[in-house]
């Protein structure tokens, strides 16, 4: 195995680690594939950047929808990042209609760490199945 495959590989297996730990809502793992803790929520124009910001992101968001879970759908390599195709679900607290949401992430590297997650995800796509339309 080439070295370029070999940070490949080792890229891929974070990725995969920080999205099950979030699903298991273990964020300490999650916060340790960081090199730097960044989010950019690109539907929002919102952005957690630093360890703390991107703690109170993960409390606020749980909060607001506790069973939040992605399904992973594709990984795909692209020079100093890996590209996460998957769906997010989840249902809001004190809700009764749940979401299937299709987003895509970019998980931007330095090294074996992470530096940015930058998620694209159609809001309105949310918005429709929880006022009980389809998608």
């Amino acid at each position: 195995m080439s070295d370029a495959e070999a940070l490949r590989a080792r890229r891929e297996a974070v990725v995969r680690e920080h999205m099950e730990s979030e699903n298991v809502q273990d964020f300490g793992r999650t916060m340790a594939t960081f090199a730097h803790p960044r989010y950019e929520l690109m539907a929002t124009g919102e952005v957690h950047d630093g360890a703390e910001a991107v703690r109170a992101y993960y409390a606020d968001s749980r909060r607001a929808v506790p069973d939040q879970r992605n399904e992973l759908r594709a990984l795909h390599h692209a020079g100093d990042a890996v590209i996460a195709e998957f769906d997010l679900l989840g249902t809001p607290a004190g809700g009764s209609a749940s979401f299937r949401c299709p987003m895509v992430a970019l998980f931007l590297f330095e090294g074996e760490g992470i530096v940015c997650e930058r998620v694209y995800w159609d809001r309105e796509s949310i918005r429709r199945q929880l006022r009980g339309e389809p998608r």
